[in-house]
Formats: C-alpha cells, sequence, structure tokens
C-alpha cells in the first residue's frame, strides 16, 4: 500500500516503505496464526532487518504481541475491526506529515506569523487532515476484504 500520487510523469510518494511493511505484517498476521518474524518476511516480500523493526513497533504500539521461547512468534493482539491504516502508520511512523513545515518543532517562519499568516500552511494543513480522514474511514478487516484476504 502506498499514497502515491503521478503527475506529468512525476511520482510522489506520501507513505514510507516502513508504512506499507506495516500494513504487510498485520495483513500477514490476520489470519490469526502465530508467525516468526521470518516467516512474515517472506510471506510479505519484506527485507528481514526491516520486518523485526516493523514488528517491534507494532508490538510496542499494541497491535501485535510477541511469544517468546521455542516455537515463539508474533501474533495479532486486537481484532481487526478495532483499528485502521492510520493507526498502522502512526504506530510505525508517528511523525508522518505533508510537509516539514507541519512540524510542532519546524523553524518555520511563517507557519504562525501574526502579520503574515502563510496560506501554504492552511492549505498543507487542511491536506494534512485530509490524508488522515481517508486512512480512518475503513477498518483494517474491510480493507482485507476488499483485497480478498479475509
Amino acid at each position: 500500500m502506498h499514497i502515491l500520487v503521478i503527475k506529468n510523469g512525476v511520482e510522489a510518494m506520501f507513505l514510507t516503505k516502513e508504512c506499507d511493511y506495516g500494513v504487510r505484517v498485520i495483513r500477514a498476521l490476520a489470519d490469526g496464526t502465530k508467525k516468526t518474524v521470518e516467516a512474515i518476511a517472506i510471506e510479505e516480500d519484506i527485507p528481514k532487518k526491516y520486518a523485526y523493526k516493523i514488528v517491534k513497533k507494532l508490538e510496542n504500539g499494541g497491535y501485535v504481541a510477541s511469544m517468546r521461547g521455542r516455537g515463539g512468534g508474533y501474533r495479532l493482539c486486537k481484532p481487526l475491526d478495532t483499528f485502521t491504516l492510520v493507526d498502522i502508520v502512526l504506530a510505525v511512523d508517528s511523525k508522518r506529515y505533508v510537509n516539514e513545515c507541519m512540524r510542532e518543532e519546524s523553524n518555520c517562519q511563517f507557519k504562525n506569523h501574526p502579520e503574515r499568516p502563510c496560506a501554504v500552511h492552511k492549505e498543507l494543513n487542511r491536506l494534512q487532515d485530509l490524508i488522515v480522514a481517508e486512512l480512518s474511514i475503513k477498518t483494517m478487516d474491510q480493507v482485507f476484504m476488499l483485497e480478498g484476504n479475509l
């Protein structure tokens, strides 16, 4: 899953590869079975070094649980109908913005300028809100049903 815009032959991606991998990890675990990181990486064509990193972020976000010991692995710990694409994006890459100036810590001199408010910042903020709203519409079980995986 990539949010990709192509205009005049130029591509612009709005979500990172890590976000894509996060969705793939959830998809691999959607059947309710316990799987090792290696199995997830193979099934979803994710480089193993990234798979470990993504699984850990999803575990920290409360979406997957680890089962330690011999025969261990990972499984979903939240039902697919309780979270959306935006939840996965935020678990994997919580600082995803349309533009750098959208970040709180940004040094954009026009962001909150009282005499010269930035119309571009206002428009980017509107677009950011639209992207978050769209990524929040369908729960993951609905997304995977559209894909024919459930």
